[in-house]
């Protein structure tokens, strides 16, 4: 593992903003604890940590709090850029690609995954999944373009692209559960799902992907509150 200041995570289990932020520390062998918070009852470190957002993750290296999973990523990728594969591509055009299909991701996946969890309308939720399978389609077509006939957007590896969605996956199963909508679906997305298999596949991903089963009651949960 790689030595470094000390390094701290806030983070709750349920999120794929979270996930992402591990994954990116687990590729690059980067030693971190781990601190758990709560979604209904915020700690004071977090709200200390990011006192504008107030949500997770913060990752804090030193004394020094870095806020919002993309710009965590980028960071991770970075300050240990001799250790693991590269997150961001070197070429600056590539470079560039990664980042838009990454904010892409947040764009559409974002306000269709907070519909999915707290929605209570039916027009609402259908819009949703409408989105959502509307994203999944254009991500299919990009991933022909930026994975170059390898497995991963970034190719060989996987990257910004691969950590952005991948990050999803177990949402997107247990909003599968939910909801009885295939989201990732062999006919209409066939290089996802087999992208999708070989990202949980990746030992920084399968370490840190919950269950989605887990992830329905964690929603029940939400729904009862």
């Amino acid at each position: 593992m790689v030595k470094q200041d000390e390094v701290k995570l806030i983070g709750v289990w349920a999120s794929p903003y979270v996930a992402r932020a591990m994954i990116a520390l687990n590729l690059k062998g980067v030693e971190y604890e781990y601190i758990a918070d709560d979604l209904f009852n915020k700690s004071e470190l977090l709200l200390k940590s990011n006192p504008v957002y107030k949500l997770v993750p913060v990752l804090i290296h030193g004394d020094k709090p870095i806020c919002e999973s993309r710009i965590i990523v980028e960071y991770i990728d970075q300050v240990w850029a001799s250790s693991g594969p590269s997150i961001l591509p070197a070429d600056p055009y590539d470079r560039a690609i990664a980042r838009f299909w990454a904010s892409y991701v947040d764009d559409k996946f974002f306000p269709a995954n907070r519909v999915l969890f707290w929605g209570k309308d039916e027009k609402s939720i259908a819009e949703a999944k409408e989105q959502f399978l509307a994203a999944l389609l254009q991500l299919e077509e990009a991933f022909v373009n930026c994975s170059k006939g390898k497995s991963f957007f970034g190719g060989d590896t996987i990257n910004l692209v691969d950590i952005a969605v991948g990050s999803f996956l177990s949402w997107l199963k247990a909003f599968e559960i939910i909801t009885g909508t295939n989201f990732l679906d062999k006919k209409k997305t066939p290089l996802l799902v087999e992208w999708a298999e070989c990202f949980r596949s990746v030992d920084a991903a399968t370490e840190v992907l919950p269950e989605a089963e887990k992830l329905v009651e964690f929603w029940k949960f939400a729904q009862a509150g």
